[in-house]
């Protein structure tokens, strides 16, 4: 059986430890070897589906994909403070999450029936999620957005 093969088992059976043991020796973020960035990018899966959001919050200094995982998970959770919090540090990824997530959530966002697109939340920051974002963290968007 293939390292692939046993990793995949080892996913499938919710063995986190095994699986990012397997992946992670085979992984390089942004090899030539696509096969090796792929790999990369299901470690950073594997390390957020087991929850391992310190792993992937130490990797998030130095990795872009590991901070989009991180934040995408938060996002996933509904976990608004992290997001908040990482965004106030300065993350323009968590801000724009956050945005995505309080906007699924506001009136007249997706999930509340019609209202305002989200191009035009960015254009009108007076009002909508984009100005719901930036009271909830207390960031400013010229720090930290644009």
């Amino acid at each position: 059986m293939e390292w692939f093969e046993q990793a995949r088992a080892a996913e499938q059976l919710r063995d986190w430890d095994a699986a990012i043991a397997l992946v992670s020796a085979h992984a390089e973020c942004y090899s030539t070897d696509h096969y090796m960035h792929d790999n990369h990018l299901w470690h950073m899966d594997l390390l957020a589906r087991a929850e391992r959001f310190s792993e992937l919050t130490e990797l998030a200094l130095t990795d872009v994909h590991a901070r989009r995982r991180l934040n995408r998970s938060f996002r996933e959770r509904g976990m608004e403070a992290a997001l908040r919090s990482r965004a106030k540090d300065g993350d323009r990824d968590a801000l724009y999450v956050l945005v995505r997530l309080l906007y699924k959530s506001a009136p007249g966002g997706p999930s509340n029936g019609p209202g305002l697109r989200p191009g035009e939340s960015v254009r009108t920051p007076d009002r909508g999620p984009l100005s719901i974002a930036v009271k909830r963290c207390g960031v400013t968007l010229g720090t930290c957005f644009i």
